[in-house]
Formats: structure tokens, C-alpha cells, sequence
């Protein structure tokens, strides 16, 4: 009788002692929660401000139409370039 008290009084130790270890990793691991939630809103909000510069830059660029128009001009201009020299070479 007196070994199954003490069985079950190192029993209720070995829990004990658990709990506090529990309770410490518990501890423990919301601090690296807290430093990890602080982290990803920061990364969050750079995030944020690099999609706002990139819509930036994007809204500077010419539209693919515009874009098209000023490749066509260029074009033409070099071919109304080059065909004063086609017709000197032809005489």
C-alpha cells in the first residue's frame, strides 16, 4: 500500500514538473510569436510600398498603343531615310 502512494506521489511530481515546463515552453514560444507577427507586418507593409512604387512606374509607361504608334513612326522614318540613298545609288 505504502509503494502505490509513493508510486502515484512521483506520478503527481513527474506531472507537476511537466506542467512547468509546459508552461515555459508555452511562454517561450508566444514571445516567438509576437517577434514573428511583428516581422510579417513589416515584411506586409514593404510589400505594400513596393507594389505602390511598381503601379508607379507602371503608370508612367506609355501604353502598349502608344508604345506600337512610336515603333511604326520610327520605322517609317528610317525607311524615309534610307530611300533617298536607294534612289542616288539607282542613277
Amino acid at each position: 500500500m505504502i509503494s502505490e502512494f509513493q508510486d502515484l506521489s512521483d506520478k503527481i511530481e513527474r506531472l507537476a514538473e511537466l506542467v512547468v515546463s509546459l508552461r515555459s515552453e508555452n511562454a517561450q514560444l508566444r514571445q516567438t510569436n509576437l517577434l514573428l507577427n511583428e516581422v510579417n507586418m513589416a515584411l506586409v507593409e514593404r510589400l505594400v510600398e513596393v507594389q505602390h512604387k511598381v503601379e508607379a512606374v507602371i503608370e508612367q509607361l506609355p501604353a502598349p498603343e502608344e508604345a506600337e504608334d512610336a515603333e511604326g513612326s520610327a520605322e517609317e522614318s528610317a525607311a524615309d531615310a534610307a530611300e533617298p540613298l536607294d534612289a542616288e545609288a539607282a542613277r
